[in-house]
């Protein structure tokens, strides 16, 4: 769980562990558990699709938009096309020392790897990124929306336009 951790410099890693995983334990409700498993997920999965609307999501407001699009095309069977990814399967980017590849090309897309969901119906693997409580709260609660594509606005917002159709 993403946040401030003030901890002893004697702390074990264990008790790191410990405390991380009590903090997510108490964000992370029962509440919201519940939701997930209604909503067809358990909570690996939850966290996974969180991480994507994590990456994806610039402007928080639009998290649980890019959720629905996300649930709308697991429901119908496609791709999860999501950038952050195939940024994610490419790994560190030695010449411009950063994890998260930009621009991205259409090469970039063909990556061999169980994470790119341009290449793998559903969802990846496991988590790529350390979601917010706020992500994990769209997935829980997503926008009901038509939408199954969206793009940047490409105008420095960080916000989305949404789309029926590609």
């Amino acid at each position: 769980m993403p946040g401030e951790y003030r901890v002893s410099r004697e702390i074990t890693a264990q008790e790191l562990i410990a405390v991380i995983l009590n903090n997510f334990e108490t964000k992370v409700t029962p509440e919201l558990q519940e939701r997930y498993t209604s909503l067809g997920l358990d909570l690996n999965e939850a966290v996974t699709l969180a991480s994507l609307v994590q990456r994806e999501a610039v402007v928080v407001r639009e998290q649980p938009i890019i959720a629905s699009v996300f649930y709308n095309r697991l429901q119908a069977g496609m791709k999860l096309d999501s950038d952050p990814t195939a940024q994610y399967a490419l790994g560190y980017q030695r010449d411009t020392q950063t994890w998260w590849k930009m621009p991205l090309y259409t090469g970039d897309l063909q990556v061999d790897s169980p994470y790119n969901t341009y290449q793998n119906i559903g969802l990846p693997p496991g988590a790529i990124c350390n979601p917010s409580l706020s992500a994990l709260e769209a997935v829980a609660y997503p926008a009901d929306t038509p939408y199954y594509y969206f793009r940047a606005k490409c105008d420095q917002s960080g916000e989305h336009n949404f789309s029926v159709t590609f």
